[in-house]
């Protein structure tokens, strides 16, 4: 049984996952025509002295004694993939937002987030940045998009929603992703349709094996989640983690182990890593970059969405050290290896910050009973102090946005805050 199921008083629960509505497997294309209405990013190298201060609890010598990830496929489900001279082996998964084959990547943030997952060691990259599972395969596939828009509607900026997502994560599941990692989060605070999503990713889990992770969702301004759960009664709902028997939700923490301002509290949240003042692969060269483009310049980048390929990484592992493990085994395993927090649980980190080497031992204890049963309060992150600007760093990357129509778009514009 798994340990990150929500308590019966927690009233907020997604819909019954309804099977019929599951995504028909269909070869991936916008399902409507689209148009590029925005320059592509073009983020700044990483400086002298810039640091990769996100992997500091990683051991990598220890870790990569017992796997790399070999044989592991990783779907990233973003903004795409640009092609880079760490990430060697890329697979074309699909574009549902123009008529790439999901290695082309306008905004950035997918990029970034393939870089975190696998990119290979570089002896020369002075930051010290690696990616987690350098062996693991990358699935590319291009969901959103904060540069394009609908030609039916010239004034909207963005695409992608809950409806391509769903069929982005049958697409993943159809190609024998053993980890599919979605770093977009659609927020609202009331109740949305997002019953075709509920199905793939049942489909995605039960059928096909593969873990979902996903990230929590941010708070801190115009096309993020609106305002931050401090009671048991959540006031914000954030898709797709509320589907938390089938998704593995992941909370950001700073350097300090503390849960960051900007990441969104929940029962659904199952385990944290750290997702502050990331430095990941340049979408737009051969290097690292510690920042995105904003407004008012360039920022280090931050949010939920960097912690949730961390989290990934280590689920390839995993998976590559224990090939027998089903998906969920392999989500009680990161669960129970986590660095619990003093009840066991929190609605800020879940079961607490993963352990990578914990994760990966021969011997893996089942955690106590009590940590199968979530606070009935969730805590509280951190007070505001000097993360509000990191958080804002990352505006090119991809985010949420509100309900428009039936669905809920997963993007958000230039001036809004708070990566995800």
């Amino acid at each position: 049984m798994l340990i990150h199921c929500a308590p019966p008083t927690f009233a907020v629960v997604p819909p019954p996952i309804d099977n019929s509505l599951l995504p028909s497997p269909a070869p991936p294309a916008p399902p409507r025509p689209t148009e590029q209405r925005r320059p592509c990013t073009v983020p700044l190298q990483a400086g002298a002295g810039s640091s990769a201060s996100h992997l500091a609890g990683f051991d990598a010598t220890a870790v990569w004694r017992l796997t790399r990830g070999a044989g592991q496929r990783v779907a990233v489900i973003d903004t795409g993939i640009a092609a880079h001279r760490r990430l060697p082996d890329v697979v074309a998964g699909g574009d549902y937002v123009s008529t790439g084959d999901g290695r082309q990547d306008c905004d950035g943030h997918g990029t970034v987030v393939a870089g975190i997952i696998a990119a290979a060691p570089d002896q020369t990259d002075r930051t010290g940045f690696t990616g987690i599972a350098p062996e693991a395969t990358l699935i590319g596939i291009r969901q959103s998009s904060n540069k394009f828009g609908p030609v039916a509607d010239p004034g909207d900026l963005g695409f992608g929603d809950v409806s391509t997502l769903a069929m982005a994560v049958r697409t993943a599941a159809d190609m024998g992703a053993s980890v599919i990692n979605i770093s977009s989060v659609a927020c609202a605070e009331s109740s949305l349709d997002d019953r075709a999503l509920g199905a793939a990713l049942s489909y995605a889990v039960d059928v096909k094996d593969s873990v979902v992770v996903v990230a929590a969702g941010n708070v801190g301004g115009d096309g993020q989640c609106p305002a931050q759960n401090t009671t048991a009664q959540p006031s914000v709902i954030a898709s797709p983690a509320w589907y938390d028997d089938y998704v593995l939700t992941v909370g950001s923490v700073g350097p300090d182990g503390a849960p960051s301002e900007f990441s969104l509290n929940g029962p659904w949240v199952d385990v944290a890593a750290p997702g502050e003042n990331i430095v990941s692969l340049d979408p737009d060269g051969d290097g690292v970059i510690n920042a995105l483009p904003t407004p008012a310049g360039q920022a280090s980048m931050s949010g939920t969405s960097y912690a949730a390929p961390i989290v990934a990484g280590v689920v390839a592992l995993v998976r590559s050290r224990f090939p027998r493990l089903s998906a969920r085994q392999v989500m009680t395993r990161i669960e129970a290896t986590a660095h619990h927090p003093a009840p066991g649980w929190n609605a800020a980190v879940g079961n607490g910050v993963i352990d990578p080497l914990a994760a990966l031992s021969d011997h893996t204890n089942t955690p106590p009973a009590h940590q199968a049963v979530r606070a009935a309060v969730p805590l509280p992150t951190r007070p505001a102090d000097n993360h509000r600007y990191a958080v804002a760093g990352s505006a090119a990357a991809l985010c949420v946005a509100g309900i428009v129509a039936a669905s809920v778009r997963l993007r958000r514009r230039t001036e809004d805050v708070a990566a995800d």
